[in-house]
């Protein structure tokens, strides 16, 4: 299984529309990346576990699923440009991205 994690930094004074996120970009990810073999995609919004704590690193992550590496880079190749060209209309910031094999120990 490989795990696609976008992680969104949170800034101070950068902006993210969680609606537009949620009822928007999801679903255009979701409709692009599904048919070409995304198994999951879930969405996680950060908090932090001491309110006095500093500002939070990441103001939200995503993680995407797919079988193996081969059915991630096809997705990601056709789609990506498209997905990432809609990021500005939600956020300011750039989204740093991880890509790895998920293990179970």
């Amino acid at each position: 299984m490989i795990s696609v994690v976008v992680l969104y930094p949170n800034k101070v004074g950068s902006k993210f529309d969680l609606d537009y996120y949620v009822h928007k970009h999801l679903p255009l990810v979701r409709d692009r990346l599904e048919p070409m073999g995304m198994r999951s995609l879930t969405y996680s919004v950060e908090r932090a576990m001491d309110p006095s704590a500093p500002l939070q690193v990441y103001r939200l992550s995503a993680e995407l699923r797919f079988d193996d590496m081969d059915s991630a880079m096809r997705a990601l190749q056709a789609h990506g440009p498209e997905t990432q060209a809609d990021i500005p209309n939600f956020t300011d910031v750039a989204p740093v991205i991880l890509i790895g094999e998920v293990h179970q120990s």
